[in-house]
Formats: C-alpha cells, sequence, structure tokens
C-alpha cells in the first residue's frame, strides 16, 4: 500500500505529514468549562492511534471572552488552556499525527444569552440566522481588542507544542469585515476591496509577527458564499493571494455560508446529496493557488479520497466525519482492509446531535467522544460463553457483532425474512437511503466473526430453554404505537406508508407526536404519490429530533409542494363520516376544541416495545432481566442474582425496551455486551 497516493507523507512548511488523510477543525463539543480535558484529548488521540496524518482540534476554538460559545467551543482565553493543550499534543504526537488547533472568535454566529451575555460584535449591527444573536458593530477598541486576543492565543498553542493554527474564515468575525453580505460600514473597514480586507489582513500580519516564520498558520475559507450579495470565487481567489503575503501557508477550501441551517446544509452535506460536491470546485481553485490546499465536504469513501490526491484535485484531504464514523479508516487503509472500514452514512448526528444532545455522537459508532468509556477496540473475554441474540434490528446485530468481537459463541435469530429490522424500513425513504450502511457494514463483520444468522426463525421461551444458552439478548425492536384515543383504529401508522401498504390519496392529515425523521418521510411519501397533505403536530415547531442539517432539505419538499403546516394541535378523537374522517384537535391546558375532515389520517407515535419473548424469559432466568446500572456505565461484569433456578442470563437492548433512536440502539448494545 506504499503507492497508494492517501499514503504518500506530505511536507507543509518544516512539518512533513505521514499521510494525506485530515481530520479537519471541528468542534464535537466535548470540552468541560471550555476546555480541552480528559474526553477531549481522547477523542483526539484516538484518531492519531487510528492513523490520521493531521487532526485538527477546536474547531472555533475562541480567542476572546465576550466571544461565546454557542456550541461547546474551547475557550483559549483561559489561561488552564495551554497545559491542557500540552499534554493533548504530546499524546498524539506519540502516536506519530500532527495537531493543530483553530482559532476564531465567533462575532455574529452566537447567541446574546449564554456564557457571560457580554454584548456579541461583528462587523456591523447584523443578527446571525441560525445562533440569533443581535451583534453591535464593532469600534476601534474592539478591533485593537481582539486583534491582540488572536495575537496571545497563537503564541500560547505555540508553547504548548501544537504543530500549527488556523484562522476561521468562513461565517465568523474576521472575515465578516471581507464580505459584502455582511459589510456595511462607511469607515476605514467599509466599502472598497482595501477597506475590507484592512482588518484581516492586519489580524493575520500581527499573528504571523509573533509566533515567527516557521510556524504553520493556515486559514479555512470559503471561495464562493452562494448567496445574494455574497463573496464571489474572483474576489475570493484576491483574498488569498493577499492573505498569503501577509503570512498564511495553507488554506482549508470551503464552498458556501453558514448563516442559516440551509446553508450550513450546503457547506456541509448530509446523506441524500452526491459524494464530495465541491471537489471539483476545490480542484480548480487550488490550481489558482500558491499555497497547499485541503478539503472536506462529504468525502466519505476511500476511493473519492484517493482520487482527489491522485489527480491533483487537493494536497490534503478532509476526512473529517468519515473518521468519527471509524478513526482507525487510515491504519484499514494502510494495511489493505478498506473493506472493513465503518461507513459514515451522513445522517449528520455528529453535528445535529452538538445542538441537540450538547455533544456530537456518530449515529452507529457509540465509542466516538465516548473514548474513556467505551474504546473503539472491544477487549477479548477470558471466558466464553454460548449467547443467543434475538432480533436483527441496529440493537441485535450489535449486541451480535460485539460479543463476537468480545470471542463468545453467538447465534442471531430473526423473525423476519432480512435484517435490519425498523433501519430496513427507514432507508426506503429515498432521502435516508444510505442508512442501508449501518445494517450493511454489521452483516459484513458478522459474516467474518462466523456469527450465524437464522432468518425466518420465530424462537419462543421453550425453545431458548432448551438449548442451554448462558445469556439471551432480547432486541425484538417495536411496532407502531397508536394514538389513545377514541376511533384510533382508523388512524394509519407511517409505517404503512413508509413500505408501500398504504398509500392514502386526497386530503391526508399527517398527526407528529414523536419529532423525529418518521413522520418527514412519511410526508414526503404521500406528497410525492399526490396526495394533499397538512402535517399538524401538538409541539410549538416541527420536527424538534430532526437536526438542522438534516431539516432543510425536508423542509424545502415541503413548501414545495405546498404541505401546510398546523403546531399546537393535539388529537383528542377519530370518527368516520360521510365526508371522510371527522378528527377533533385541542390545545394542551386549554378547552379549545375543533373539528376537521380530512380522507386519512396518518399518525407517527413512535413505538410500542415487543415483549412477549422477554416477559416469558423472565422468570427462566437468573437476573429476571435485571441490569445494574451502575455497573453498565462503569463497563463492569453484570453480577445481580435472583432466581436460583434460573439457566440462563436475560437482558434487552433497542426499541424491545422503549421507543428510541438508532444511535441509542447501537448505544445500548455496546455498553450492555462489552462487558458480558
Amino acid at each position: 500500500m506504499m503507492n497508494d497516493p492517501l499514503m504518500t507523507p506530505f511536507t507543509l512548511k518544516d512539518l512533513t505529514l505521514r499521510n494525506r488523510i485530515v481530520s479537519t477543525s471541528h468542534e464535537p463539543a466535548y470540552s468541560e468549562d471550555g476546555l480541552p480535558k480528559d474526553r477531549y484529548r481522547a477523542y483526539h488521540v484516538a484518531k492519531a492511534r487510528g492513523g490520521v496524518g493531521l487532526t485538527m482540534i477546536g474547531g472555533s476554538a475562541l480567542v476572546s471572552r465576550e466571544s461565546a460559545p454557542a456550541f461547546g467551543n474551547l475557550q483559549l482565553w483561559k489561561e488552564e488552556s495551554e497545559p491542557l493543550l500540552r499534554r493533548l499534543a504530546t499524546e498524539v504526537h506519540d502516536e506519530g499525527a500532527a495537531v493543530m488547533i483553530q482559532l476564531t472568535h465567533l462575532g455574529h454566529r452566537t447567541s446574546n444569552y449564554v456564557d457571560d451575555w457580554l454584548p456579541a460584535i461583528s462587523v456591523d449591527n447584523v443578527r446571525e440566522p441560525a445562533h440569533r444573536a443581535f451583534a453591535k458593530a464593532a469600534e476601534e477598541w474592539d478591533l485593537d481588542r481582539v486583534l491582540g486576543d488572536f495575537v496571545r492565543a497563537a503564541q500560547m498553542c505555540q508553547a504548548a507544542g501544537l504543530d500549527g493554527i488556523e484562522l476561521n474564515l468562513y461565517g465568523h468575525f474576521l472575515d465578516a469585515f471581507w464580505t459584502p453580505y455582511w459589510n456595511h460600514r462607511d469607515d476605514e473597514y467599509g466599502g472598497t476591496y482595501e477597506n475590507r480586507v484592512r482588518y484581516p489582513l492586519r489580524v493575520i500580519r500581527a499573528i504571523r509577527e509573533a509566533v515567527g516564520p516557521g510556524f504553520v498558520v493556515g486559514a479555512r475559507m470559503t471561495f464562493d458564499e452562494l448567496r445574494e450579495g455574497g463573496l464571489e470565487t474572483g474576489e475570493a481567489l484576491r483574498i488569498a493571494d493577499d492573505i498569503t503575503v501577509a503570512g498564511i501557508d495553507f488554506i482549508s477550501l470551503i464552498k458556501g455560508s453558514i448563516a442559516t441551517d440551509a446553508d450550513l446544509a450546503r457547506a456541509i452535506p448530509p446523506m441524500s446529496t452526491p459524494t464530495a460536491p465541491h471537489l471539483e470546485f476545490a480542484g480548480e481553485v487550488k490550481r489558482k493557488l500558491s499555497v497547499p490546499v485541503m478539503h472536506a465536504a462529504r468525502i466519505t469513501d476511500v476511493e473519492t479520497a484517493r482520487h482527489a490526491i491522485a489527480e491533483g484535485l487537493l494536497d490534503l484531504v478532509g476526512m473529517t466525519r468519515a473518521l468519527m464514523a471509524d478513526p482507525e479508516l487510515p491504519n484499514k487503509v494502510r494495511t489493505g482492509q478498506t473493506d472493513r472500514i465503518r461507513p459514515c452514512v451522513g445522517a449528520s448526528m455528529c453535528i445535529d446531535g452538538i445542538y441537540q444532545s450538547g455533544a456530537a455522537y456518530c449515529i452507529h459508532n457509540p465509542s466516538t467522544g465516548r473514548e474513556l468509556e467505551l474504546p473503539h477496540q472491544v477487549a477479548r473475554t477470558g471466558t466464553p460463553k454460548r449467547i443467543a441474540v434475538v432480533g436483527a434490528g441496529p440493537a441485535g446485530l450489535e449486541s451480535a457483532r460485539v460479543l463476537a468481537e468480545r470471542g463468545h459463541d453467538v447465534q442471531l435469530f430473526e423473525a423476519a425474512d432480512k435484517v435490519g429490522g425498523q433501519l430496513s424500513l427507514a432507508s426506503l425513504a429515498p432521502r435516508r437511503r444510505d442508512l442501508r450502511g449501518i445494517i450493511d457494514w454489521r452483516v459484513e463483520e458478522l459474516a467474518r466473526l462466523g456469527v450465524p444468522i437464522s432468518l425466518n426463525a420465530y424462537v419462543d421461551a421453550d425453545e431458548l430453554r432448551a438449548q442451554s444458552w448462558d445469556v439471551v439478548i432480547v432486541a425484538t425492536g417495536g411496532t407502531p404505537a397508536a394514538p389513545r384515543i377514541p376511533g384510533a383504529d382508523l388512524v394509519l401508522d407511517t409505517w404503512d406508508v413508509l413500505s408501500g401498504a398504504r398509500r392514502p390519496g386526497g386530503h391526508v392529515m399527517v398527526y407528529d407526536d414523536h419529532g423525529g425523521n418518521q413522520t418527514l418521510d412519511a410526508v414526503e411519501a404521500l406528497v410525492t404519490h399526490g396526495a394533499k397533505v397538512e402535517l399538524v403536530t401538538p409541539e410549538r415547531g416541527i420536527s424538534p429530533d430532526v437536526g438542522g442539517i438534516t431539516a432543510a432539505g425536508y423542509f424545502h419538499e415541503l413548501a414545495k409542494h405546498g404541505v401546510t403546516v398546523t403546531i399546537l394541535r393535539r388529537l383528542r378523537a377519530v370518527t368516520r363520516s360521510g365526508r371522510g374522517v371527522e378528527v377533533e384537535l385541542g390545545i394542551d391546558g386549554f378547552d379549545f376544541r375543533e373539528s376537521r375532515t380530512f380522507d386519512a389520517v396518518v399518525a407517527e407515535m413512535g413505538t410500542e416495545p415487543v415483549t412477549e419473548l422477554y416477559d416469558e424469559l423472565v422468570p427462566l432466568s437468573t437476573n429476571h432481566g435485571t441490569v445494574d446500572l451502575a455497573a453498565l456505565l462503569a463497563g463492569q461484569p453484570q453480577e445481580v442474582a435472583r432466581n436460583d433456578a434460573g439457566s440462563f442470563r436475560l437482558y434487552r437492548v433497542g426499541d424491545a425496551v422503549s421507543s428510541r433512536n438508532v444511535h441509542a440502539a447501537i448505544l445500548d448494545a455496546a455498553r450492555l455486551c462489552r462487558a458480558v
């Protein structure tokens, strides 16, 4: 594999990287008190151990106190940062990788109501839609202070032993000066090109002077904001030339802008979008630049990354989300095991999770962000057991995989004629077809591990007891929950729609009391087949569990097909009438009622766990299904004994416990089975 373009070294100034694969700057929100403590360090050390050439930390690491952390940012104005950065750099270097950090002042891209509640500043009196801060126009004393903060932060990073820094120059404070989209000043920093670049160039020159000629200083910037009145490629190239002269050593290239969810989804494309949509554009820009170029935007597979390097489109290829799915990706490339790479499916939980769960998570790698308690490598057991796993949805597949990696003798039973459970249904939606990769990777791993999968196998309690298993894992999933209202038998569920079993036409009400992708998938399926849809929810907004990047595409489809959205309405009753189906709606906490008539009603209420087998097995088990939660979270074996007459230990995972998402199901399995 030494001839693989991805594995060739690359020299950036005086720094030689062992290969061309980069985890580009991003903020996973793993900081504690704004500092890169153990969790943060473990995340990046895992990537270094996995063979990456360069890992970049601190996506949007803050240099100034009034730049409020909007998404778990590191706060480098804190003096405690330096020793923590030094330890992180040392451990990453010990694993053979280089490490840099991205510095920024968020400017308007923050909230007015977090951290110290200091006024946000920007180039002008502006408001960014995504984080909703109203910013004041920076005054001269603000500019002097922020410049000093950048210089101090850069010097601290150099002193801590980092290999370089990168300045965030897209969507934040510094680049707000040079883009005509935000800059409407009429002083020496506004109007002409020379005025608009004056302050960012002043900062870059000051940083370069402070850190000296040998330290690597890069810039992440957009070369087309893709919005009316925004920065275009011609002027961006001129800026790139000017910042290179001022002291920039490399450019991490972006296409697009990030002020809205829809903008962000174009810059960081989610599933259902083409692979590497900006790669050719990046190659065209690279030919016009005099410094090395890296780029990351849905470059998730090795073949595309290899093409980018082999064809000279990039010098370094960013595979950030792919490395979150599998930090061992570079090592697997190097050793010829690319078929074993856990795929990034583009679900964007890594980005959306920051705002919904408070941290970035990979939809199907539970170890990412949890390296301290769930290492990426599964430890072998010294006491192999015979274990039955019942149900081959995501929780069952992961249970079987982890148990087999541990060295146990595992058999997987599935009542249906194929594996995948609800994921197979979800992947029928064109927008979410890539979810199939979660299933396929696990099936391939189970084949490698020699785990037999019995399909069309409806096992009962007596059969399992007769087979003398040491442990039984029940992962039987769930079935659609029905609304608990009069007339519930008249209501269809989203599984009916997504599977194609029922596709009602005419005027259809889709009622969402779940908040996930399922409702939006059903709506999209219905309108595609000609139905007129009204989406109704008791929430004060639609689909609260669908992150902004993913939701943007759905919302465009809703608008395109004229879907009516009604919020703050709870479904109270359904009756059949001569005109169709009549529904009664109310508002929580009030006596308001209204009646509406539709041709059909579809409801998404989550799932009800399928527990018949589990319930039958409980009295036969040694632990009565009990899980010691403290032991579970500590990664310790389950030792609770409640039934001396029992013949096996029993557990259930995933939606067989309660209705949750894919990540929760896989996390259930990983936590439990790593200690069996």
